[in-house]
C-alpha cells in the first residue's frame, strides 16, 4: 500500500498485506477515490456496494484494474495496490470506517498524477460531498493531472454550489466529466460509476454503445473528440 501520509489504519494494513500477492488483470486502470470523512458515514455502505458494481460493469470489456484511495480523520490518506478482483476491493472497503476530518482532494489529485508516471491510468473517479481546500491549489494540481492525460470524474453527493464550482474546474482542467447525485440516491450513483468503468475499459466508443448517461457521454465526446 502507498502511504500518502504516515498515518496507519491497522485493519486496512492487515488486509492489504493479505492480498499483496493477489493476481491483477490487464486492461484499463482506474483510481477510485472516496471521501471517508464523517459526513459520508450515512451513505458509506452504499458506496461500498456500488464500487463493486462499477468494477463488474467493465468485466465484459476485458477487465479493469482498480486502486482504492480514501481519506479521513486527521491527515490520513491511503491507497491500495492495483487489484483486479471485485471481491477483494469490496472486502477492503468494508474495513474502512468513516472518521471526522477535512477534505484532502489535493492529495488525491497529486497521487493520481504520480501513479500515471508509473504506468497508464485510464481515469480518476472521485466521490465526495465537500471541499474545504484552497481553490487555486486544487486547480493547479488538476492542471498537472490533465497534462498527464488522466481525466477526473468528479461525482458530488448533494448540491452545494461552492463544491460544484470547484469540481467543475477540476473536470475542465483534466478533460473529465462532472456528475451529482442526491444523498442516498443509489441508482443515480450506480449509473454514473458504471459509465466510468466502461469508459476506462473501452473508451468513449464503448461508452456510447453502453447506453450510459447521455450528459456524461456528451461531456466526454466534447473533451475527447
Amino acid at each position: 500500500m502507498d502511504r500518502i501520509t504516515n498515518t496507519t489504519s491497522t485493519a486496512v494494513d492487515a488486509f492489504l498485506k493479505e492480498i499483496q500477492s493477489a493476481p491483477t488483470r490487464s486492461g484499463g486502470r482506474l483510481i477510485f477515490a472516496v471521501d471517508a470523512t464523517a459526513s459520508r458515514e450515512a451513505t458509506w455502505d452504499t458506496a461500498c456496494r456500488l464500487q463493486v458494481e462499477m468494477f463488474r460493469a467493465a468485466a465484459a470489456l476485458g477487465g479493469l484494474e482498480i486502486q482504492l484511495v480514501y481519506y479521513r480523520g486527521i491527515d490520513e490518506c491511503q491507497a491500495s495496490k492495483w487489484v483486479g478482483e471485485a471481491g477483494l476491493l469490496a472486502r477492503m472497503m468494508e474495513k474502512v470506517m468513516c472518521r471526522a476530518g477535512e477534505t484532502q482532494i489535493g492529495r488525491v489529485l497529486e497521487h493520481a498524477r504520480r501513479e500515471s508516471e508509473r504506468g497508464n491510468v485510464s481515469a480518476l473517479v472521485f466521490v465526495g460531498d465537500a471541499c474545504e481546500e484552497d481553490r487555486d491549489t486544487l486547480v493547479t494540481a488538476a492542471a498537472a493531472l490533465g497534462r498527464a492525460g488522466v481525466p477526473a470524474f468528479m461525482f458530488q453527493e448533494g448540491d452545494a454550489p461552492s463544491v460544484r464550482r470547484v469540481f467543475g474546474e477540476i473536470v475542465d482542467r483534466t478533460r473529465g466529466a462532472y456528475g451529482s447525485f442526491s444523498a442516498g440516491a443509489a441508482d443515480q450513483l450506480r449509473k454514473l460509476l458504471r459509465a466510468v468503468a466502461v469508459f476506462a475499459a473501452g473508451g468513449v466508443e464503448a461508452l456510447e454503445d453502453s447506453g450510459a448517461d447521455r450528459k456524461l457521454i456528451a461531456q466526454l465526446k466534447r473533451e475527447h473528440r
